[in-house]
């Protein structure tokens, strides 16, 4: 069993697809922390609507290669989400494996940690808030830390108004 760190985004009718997602996730994976929701500007393009954000915690003795194929994708799809050429485009849900414990891979189709985890705000906070002592595998430092880079970002802000209702 290892401790798995998801991140969860949604910039298209958000508040409803990330409850969808979050009870989904639940179902087949049991979520064991969730953290706060943040509202974020999206990556890339000004005009994109902002995002809804946030991170679980689960343990789970799936590999992160069935995880993302087997379990997320599937899951993204029901939830109507559709992969285009602009990784930056509009989505009803974006699940991403950030980070898995003990773990560094590196190939095409994963990597892990989540590169992104040091330089960008919605995935640091969130991340952090569901595992502050989590440290990264290849940095050596705790998502704690990384996040306390982030804490007065300017385009990212909890949205304590937006919860999961098995919060």
């Amino acid at each position: 069993m290892k401790t798995v760190l998801l991140a969860l985004g949604s910039n298209i009718d958000p508040e409803r697809h990330m409850v969808e997602a979050l009870d989904a996730l639940d179902a087949l994976l049991g979520i064991e922390a969730l953290s706060p929701i943040y509202e974020a500007d999206a990556v890339g393009s000004p005009e994109t609507p902002r995002f809804l954000n946030a991170a679980v915690r689960l343990t789970t003795e799936r590999s992160p290669g069935d995880l993302k194929f087997g379990v997320i994708r599937p899951l993204e799809r029901r939830l109507g989400r559709v992969r285009t050429s602009d990784r930056n485009a509009p989505r009803t849900i974006d699940i991403d494996i950030a980070a898995v414990e003990g773990l560094v891979i590196d190939d095409d189709d994963l990597r892990l940690p989540d590169p992104e985890i040091l330089t960008r705000a919605h995935l640091a906070l969130p991340l952090a808030d569901v595992a502050p002592g989590f440290r990264h595998p290849t940095e050596g430092v705790t998502l704690g830390e990384i996040a306390a880079r982030f804490r007065h970002e300017q385009g990212i802000a909890r949205r304590d108004d937006v919860r999961w209702p098995r919060s």
